[in-house]
């Protein structure tokens, strides 16, 4: 294996003076969102930090119940994220996120992990850790675009839905467009990033596998496994959040309760 080029402190601190940039055309057009930048950014170098720490540790203890139980905590905090920046209520959500979450974790870690890559410790931290997360952080990102459109929707056009409603005397059918609007928009930033993956951008995953003296046969090869994988999570957890949430948002009569986004 080649040599691995280490950054240094110094030099991973003067990597921050290229912030000055985005944060000088911020307050030049005053967007408002410097302090959620700032916040978001002090929040990253924490969080890793702490990664660097007792990602050491599970790598080395690699039981299966710590590596599960750290998965977990990250299906948690995706939640409360999802549900906070998407502006629900929580107490609707939480359970019918984590129960999409959970499920889309053990069907695509099951499938890929035990099939694909055919590992004899599926639960192998180096694998389960990095992979389930990348699965959940895209589909955190998808989620809040495609549950903001649907809840977005059936809040402005309201009327149509009842429309349906009281026409069809079918909530599924009534609802369809919504849905299908829903996982269109929530879909379409991912499906326009696979259809540049190697001639636009070369993701970061490929690129620390190389960085880290792997093949790029063998990093595009993962790579496109870790693009199968993301995009079917993503699609399964979007879908199967709009569906359990479904059961808890509307009444018997279909009807959409009170309270479901916090601005109303």
């Amino acid at each position: 294996m080649k040599n691995i080029m280490d950054i240094n402190l110094v030099d991973l601190a003067i990597g921050f003076i290229a912030m000055l940039i985005p944060i000088a055309l911020l307050l030049y057009y005053k967007v408002r969102i410097i302090p959620d930048v700032l916040i978001s950014l002090l929040r990253m170098v924490i969080q890793l930090a702490l990664v660097a720490f007792y990602l050491e540790w599970i790598f080395e203890m690699n039981q299966a119940w710590i590596n599960s139980l750290w998965v977990l905590v990250m299906i948690i905090v995706g939640i409360f994220t999802s549900i906070k920046r998407i502006g629900l209520n929580w107490k609707q959500f939480v359970v019918p996120f984590f129960i999409a979450g959970l499920t889309s974790v053990i069907i695509i870690d099951g499938f890929f992990l035990g099939f694909v890559i055919k590992l004899d410790y599926l639960f192998d931290a180096r694998y389960f850790i990095p992979i389930t997360g990348m699965i959940l952080g895209n589909s955190l990102n998808h989620n809040i675009v495609g549950m903001t459109t649907y809840f977005k929707g059936l809040s402005e056009k309201s009327d149509l839905y009842y429309f349906l409603l009281t026409n069809t005397g079918n909530s599924k059918l009534a609802l369809q467009s919504y849905i299908a609007d829903a996982i269109k928009q929530g879909l379409n930033p991912l499906i326009a990033t696979m259809s540049v993956i190697g001639l636009i951008s070369l993701p970061g995953m490929m690129t620390g596998q190389i960085l880290g003296g792997s093949s790029p046969v063998i990093a595009i090869k993962y790579q496109i496994m870790i693009m199968l994988a993301i995009f079917v999570g993503c699609t399964i957890n979007l879908v199967l959040s709009i569906v359990f949430s479904n059961a808890f948002v509307f009444d018997p009569y279909g009807r959409l309760k009170d309270g479901i986004l916090k601005k109303q």
